[in-house]
């Protein structure tokens, strides 16, 4: 039977304008996929990866190029030869898990071999113009025990300290967006290490972190734009002592999950980390957090609103998503 394929664009407004370094949003634009097969109808989201300039009708075009394969049924196993690592792979391989589900009647957890438990989600704190009023979101945060710091070459160690002063009792992480020089990095990392800092998610730009290999950092460096998917894993290995997988970036949780084994085999620590996007996207996510020490899935936090039966955040806790969401039957 012919599998039934549909695409729809579609733009949210983020909750206030959010800032890293180099960029701001106020809306975030996603490409949403059905798949329908005998009676069954699974759904995947993608944000893209937007450093690559992935957007939804660049997306989407890559899809209608091979429309016709995906509509005779090619499997998640086929997918990833017909469609490089990105958002369009994405959307695809994860309506594909949420359909298999459907079918098999057993949820997406149980068919990656992970329990499907709560988790805890870092809270974004994104750039503002003060240390002051960076410190004042964090304060405001107070149910958030796990903090994710938004950094660029402006005052990176004055805001952690405000923060800190404001937040004594959370576990901080830091990610620079690739924002900084590696003498950059060299001065501020031991005071942010003194400050407690957990982790610094990809201190250079992409491209630019040749430098890192033997430098014995004060505190764990963690790539992102660095890693997309597990052809790079063995830069990673080279230069980070972690990596955050992003579903957008290896091409959906099929690769994510081969990812995720792959570097812990290596000696990597893991974050699941995500573009902002409604919990369409973090469902299939909260799959791949099971093997992960740190989880950041906040990104419908961000915006102004989520979709009806989104995930339900607890203050820091991310539950399994309700039947009609993604992935449960």
């Amino acid at each position: 039977m012919k599998r039934a394929l549909t695409l729809k664009a579609e733009r949210w407004p983020s909750k206030i304008p959010f800032r890293i370094a180099g960029h701001t949003w106020s809306n975030f634009d996603l490409l949403v996929c059905e798949l329908g097969e005998q009676g069954y109808h699974g759904r995947g989201e993608a944000a893209g990866v937007f450093y690559l300039d992935e957007q939804p009708d660049g997306m989407t075009a890559q899809i209608a190029a091979v429309m016709p394969r995906l509509e005779a049924g090619v499997d998640r196993a086929g997918l990833r030869a017909l469609l490089p690592p990105g958002g369009a792979r994405n959307a695809i391989d994860c309506a594909l898990w949420d359909l298999e589900a459907r079918r098999s009647g057993r949820n997406a957890w149980t068919l990656a071999g992970v329990e499907p438990r709560a988790v805890t989600t870092v809270f974004t704190i994104g750039l503002e113009d003060t240390p002051e009023a960076m410190a004042a979101k964090a304060a405001a945060a107070h149910d958030r025990p796990l903090l994710k710091i938004k950094l660029d070459a402006d005052r990176p160690v004055e805001r952690l300290r405000a923060i800190r002063a404001a937040r004594p009792d959370a576990k901080l992480v830091a990610d620079c967006n690739g924002g900084w020089t590696f003498a950059q990095l060299r001065e501020w990392a031991p005071a942010l290490h003194a400050l407690g800092l957990a982790l610094l998610e990809q201190p250079l730009p992409r491209g630019g972190d040749a430098e890192l290999a033997g430098y014995d950092a004060p505190l764990p460096l963690f790539a992102d734009e660095s890693c997309l998917h597990l052809g790079e894993l063995a830069h990673a290995v080279a230069h980070y002592d972690g990596i955050v997988i992003k579903l957008d970036k290896t091409g959906g949780l099929t690769e994510a999950l081969m990812l995720a084994d792959a570097a812990q085999a290596r000696g990597l620590r893991l974050m699941v980390g995500c573009m902002v996007a409604t919990s369409l996207s973090m469902a299939p996510a909260h799959v791949l957090a099971q093997k992960c020490e740190f989880v950041d899935i906040d990104g419908p936090l961000l915006l102004a609103e989520d979709r009806a039966a989104g995930l339900r955040y607890e203050g820091a806790a991310v539950t399994v998503p309700p039947r009609m969401l993604w992935g449960v039957p």
